[in-house]
């Protein structure tokens, strides 16, 4: 087991917090040393109170899940001897409302499209089982009750060396 941290840090300044006019801006924090800018969607309070360059718990979210995602695509293509010269991802996740009227991140949809090196790259049935088998050993995906859908580009698209 590991335990993986992430430190959040919020200060009302001289904002009235009882009325909800404070600003959503926080800092992310990480491994001590990486500093991110965080808020609150526009899509979910004014965008007043947003910092809109921030990213947002949702947009993380579907982050993580799609590094997660990747990353075991990479290592277990290079365990099948694909090389891999580019990935890229255009994830996208739904914030939508559930049958009981709350708000939930209802689909996250990983497009991922991959490039390969030269000297082969895996056909469509292979490049798709990576994806499938990325997927099942994600631990992140393996922890969400949102529904995922893994809509993988297959061009092969090879690199010269």
């Amino acid at each position: 087991m590991s335990n993986h941290q992430a430190q959040i840090y919020w200060q009302r300044g001289d904002a009235n917090f009882l009325d909800g006019r404070y600003s959503r801006r926080h800092e992310l924090r990480f491994a001590s040393t990486v500093v991110a800018v965080g808020s609150a969607s526009s899509a979910v309070v004014p965008a007043a109170y947003c910092e809109l360059e921030a990213i947002d718990p949702e947009a993380a979210f579907v982050a993580s899940l799609a590094g997660c995602h990747m990353l075991w695509f990479l290592s277990l293509a290079a365990a099948a001897g694909y090389v891999v010269d580019e990935y890229r991802d255009e994830a996208e996740g739904l914030l939508a409302r559930k049958s009981g009227g709350e708000l939930a991140m209802s689909v996250i949809t990983l497009r991922p499209a991959v490039s390969f090196a030269s000297h082969g790259a895996p056909d469509r049935s292979t490049y798709l089982r990576l994806h499938e088998n990325a997927h099942q050993s994600c631990f992140i995906a393996r922890s969400v009750r949102s529904d995922i859908v893994l809509a993988p580009t297959f061009t092969v698209t090879c690199k010269t060396e």
